[in-house]
């Protein structure tokens, strides 16, 4: 009998007990200790219950669990190949934080403002409606959402510098509750400095996920620092059904038209790796992506003659780097008009849709709505599947 059967067995036997006549002092002790022990494995399963699971189901760079009036988050890749991991105790007011949680950053929540350091963060803001609770951004010419550069024309929305070159008193005159930190390295002095003010550096790694599901669901990490855990479940979980359904009605498609993606840049013609965030999304449309089989995450970075050789007759030519006609493109190397993508005109860039100070729709929006991405590619790619549906980042190039 193992430890835990013995466990139930002891448990069980109170049910008879009382059925002897006469208990000795020794038998009475024995029961004691046994109904305290018993006590004592409900109390621990009660504790165990009490505890709620990882919350984050797709992203693989941080982890949600939430406690009795209070949550912790763990960001392990805030930047790639990082080799530290991130807590966060984000609790509500009056809650204990346990012993063993107070050597980390604690944010009393729900926070009422917040500085963020990433375009990908603002329509995390604004999808949960706190996008008014935004003091300040570094580069605020590169926000494109109408909403947010409203706020940044009333003046609502400061400039607190670049990313690596933080305006430190800036910063700490607008006290925010948290700053959301992103940096592509673990050169992070700037944040360093900020926390040493006394100021709540909280990073965010929601660039560095490689599927596409995995990014949007970073919604959670700010839904847990507003108090809004259950508004950012329901926000992600509508952009989950809708990115499964249309993955579900690529499949239907009777062709499976070949694809190109990427330019050249400095010599080298850089393309999305198989494994990568991009490359999945052509998967999910049910296309075939011609360097699909290669390894890794990231980007290719190949010859010219390499990829004339393999994608001279491709069907689409997706994502072309920063061009948006293809007058740009020949003007930057005729050597482009050799693809039978761009001869037959169909090549679809995302490049156009930008905001009015020039800061691009798709890399700012774009990891919250993988959804439409996604729909996207199966309207260029299988137009009959989505007949009624309009382009919303891609735009073929005139």
């Amino acid at each position: 009998m193992s430890v835990q059967d013995n466990n139930f067995y002891l448990c069980g036997l109170h049910k008879n007990f009382f059925m002897k006549p006469i208990l000795s002092r020794y038998t009475l002790f024995l029961f004691l200790v046994f109904a305290i022990g018993c006590k004592k494995n409900e109390e621990n399963t009660t504790i165990a219950a009490a505890k709620i699971t990882n919350a984050i189901r797709y992203a693989k760079g941080f982890e949600l669990y939430k406690y009795e009036g209070y949550s912790t988050v763990k960001v392990s890749n805030p930047w790639p190949d990082a080799n530290k991991t991130f807590t966060y105790v984000l609790h509500k007011k009056g809650v204990a934080i346990p012993d063993s949680l107070k050597n980390y950053i604690a944010v009393q929540v729900p926070i009422k403002n917040i500085v963020v350091t990433s375009t990908t963060h603002i329509p995390s803001l604004e999808m949960l409606g706190v996008e008014n609770t935004l003091l300040g951004f570094p580069n605020t010419e590169y926000i494109s959402s109408e909403k947010t550069r409203k706020l940044i024309d009333a003046g609502k929305v400061k400039e607190v510098g670049e990313n690596q070159l933080l305006n430190t008193e800036v910063l700490i005159d607008l006290a925010p509750d948290a700053i959301v930190g992103y940096s592509s390295s673990s050169d992070t002095k700037a944040y360093d400095n900020l926390e040493k003010s006394g100021l709540k550096i909280l990073f965010n790694g929601d660039w560095t996920e490689e599927s596409p599901l995995g990014k949007a669901e970073w919604i959670k990490f700010f839904g847990a620092l507003y108090g809004l855990d259950e508004k950012a479940e329901q926000l992600f979980s509508e952009v989950e059904t809708a990115y499964k359904e249309a993955s579900e009605l690529a499949k239907k498609a009777t062709t499976r038209p070949t694809v190109l993606s990427g330019a050249i840049y400095k010599g080298q013609w850089y393309m999305p790796r198989g494994n990568s965030w991009a490359s999945l999304f052509l998967k999910d449309a049910n296309a075939d992506y011609l360097w699909a089989d290669t390894e890794g995450t990231g980007s290719l970075s190949l010859s010219f003659e390499t990829v004339l050789e393999k994608a001279e007759n491709v069907d689409f030519w997706v994502g072309p780097a920063q061009f948006t006609t293809f007058k740009e493109m020949t003007d930057s190397n005729p050597n482009y008009a050799y693809f039978k993508a761009f001869k037959d005109k169909n090549v679809y860039s995302f490049s156009s849709k930008k905001g009015k100070t020039g800061g691009l729709l798709y890399y700012e929006l774009a990891p919250n709505r993988p959804d439409l991405i996604l729909k996207d590619l199966i309207k260029i790619l299988h137009p009959e599947i989505l007949p009624d549906y309009e382009l919303y980042f891609f735009e073929k190039l005139k």
